[in-house]
């Protein structure tokens, strides 16, 4: 396996910071306004981004500290703002993440939360308060998800008698793939509760009335009782033993299935058996008919991608998802690069592809865009499969750029895509099919309409 330089500083990081990927998964839960503690900044920046994204409003609170505050503390911004959004927005839950400022300086934002609690009384106006730490320089966007998702669990659920609900913990899918999740699970007569559900609150609809909190997201009601469901699903191939559904499992004793990403043939099997088998049904014909149908077209439009070569980047769960998916309609992932740092993502992508590739593909983790470039420039690949920050490579290097994942900046619908299932393997495997044959087109002389 080639290796890549090691630099001081990072250029163009491929992961976003750690608060931001809390934000998103405070925002998939009824009622909620996430909260920032730390200078305005942060929010600002971050609701710049998620919106450029998903095209939809997002509000997030701030403790907005300055330099006085970096110096004494920024507990009495953040008991000052938590009384301004509850008497604002009216929410049910309120989702307090740290930034780099008071990670820093080190605020007891346990201490702070306690002492507002208690100054308030017996106030029935308070919401629910769930506090996480996320500084960005400890980690991705993705352990900030994960660990939003983790206190809020911590924080609500309870030993409840046991139902017959499914726990299904998707990660940062998009809208369109949890909507489509959620039809899968109604499909077999599952009943789910989907942590977090961003399917209305990051995608609704035009409306006539600004509302501050959009209507959607988990319920807290479900929440509190996922400790008594039948089983829990997550997704996730790098997840470590941290994960909400092995927090679950250990707490309350509810049966964890861990599956990677739904992406493509063989990870689609896995999860339609694993639901057949919880159901006690055989998958209903939508979807036999989904995968009949996706490999009809496999053999269809196999000779514009066999022996094509990938570069994909980008969350490490996703990144494996995708290298699995490519193996599987005869591209080559010739590199699979992430900005996050659990040490698994070469083992993961290896037993994906194992069988399906004539070399193993590369592998590396806690690396930037420049350090992806150099690679890049020396695998010379066909395509580049990952978000909209590897527009300027896929630029310089003359290449397509299939756009998948968070974040999808230089387009419209990237909380559209459909990643997961059949359903969503058929439209990659169009676009990547499409995207080839285009580039044929282009590079002739004289053309041609006629595949």
């Amino acid at each position: 396996m080639s290796t890549m330089p090691r630099y001081v500083s990072t250029t163009n990081a491929c992961k976003l910071c750690k608060p931001l990927g809390a934000c998103i998964a405070f925002r998939g839960i009824e009622a909620t306004v996430p909260y920032l503690h730390g200078s305005q900044g942060c929010a600002t920046y971050m609701r710049r981004y998620i919106i450029s994204h998903f095209n939809e409003p997002i509000d997030i609170a701030s403790s907005s500290m300055g330099e006085k505050n970096a110096i004494y503390g920024g507990g009495a911004n953040l008991k000052q703002g938590l009384k301004n959004v509850s008497a604002k927005y009216r929410p049910l839950m309120i989702g307090i993440a740290t930034t780099c400022l008071t990670e820093t300086i080190g605020d007891d934002l346990r201490m702070i939360v306690h002492e507002y609690r208690q100054e308030a009384g017996d106030d029935d106006e308070i919401p629910i308060l769930v506090r996480v730490s996320t500084p960005s320089y400890s980690g991705t966007h993705m352990e900030g998800f994960h660990a939003a998702v983790r206190s809020t669990l911590a924080a609500l659920c309870r030993n409840v008698p046991a139902h017959e609900r499914i726990n299904v913990f998707p990660g940062l899918l998009s809208p369109a793939d949890i909507r489509h999740l959620k039809e899968i699970f109604a499909a077999f007569g599952l009943a789910a509760t989907v942590l977090p559900d961003i399917s209305e609150t990051l995608d609704g609809p035009a409306l006539d009335e600004y509302l501050l909190i959009p209507a959607g997201g988990t319920l807290i009601e479900n929440i509190k009782t996922m400790g008594g469901a039948a089983a829990s699903i997550e997704f996730g191939s790098t997840l470590g033993a941290d994960s909400c559904g092995n927090y679950l499992q250990e707490t309350f004793g509810v049966e964890n299935f861990r599956l990677p990403m739904p992406i493509g043939v063989n990870a689609g099997d896995r999860f339609f058996s694993l639901l057949e088998r919880l159901s006690g049904k055989p998958a209903p014909a939508r979807y036999t008919g989904a995968r009949g149908r996706l490999i009809d077209s496999l053999v269809d439009g196999h000779k514009y991608v066999f022996g094509k070569k990938a570069v994909v980047y980008g969350e490490e769960d996703l990144v494996v998802a995708l290298a699995g998916f490519l193996a599987e309609i005869g591209v080559q992932p010739a590199l699979c690069a992430s900005g996050g740092r659990s040490g698994r993502l070469a083992a993961r992508v290896n037993e994906v592809t194992r069988g399906l590739c004539e070399t193993a593909p590369e592998s590396h983790e806690d690396v930037d865009f420049h350090g992806i470039e150099l690679r890049a420039g020396e695998l010379r690949p066909d395509l580049i499969i990952g978000h909209s920050k590897g527009y300027r490579l896929a630029r310089e290097l003359g290449v397509p750029l299939i756009r998948v994942g968070f974040p999808v900046h230089d387009r419209i619908g990237g909380q559209r895509i459909l990643h997961i299932g059949y359903e969503g393997a058929q439209q990659l495997f169009d676009l990547i099919a499409n995207s080839m044959i285009q580039v044929k087109q282009d590079g002739s002389k004289i053309g041609y309409a006629y595949m």
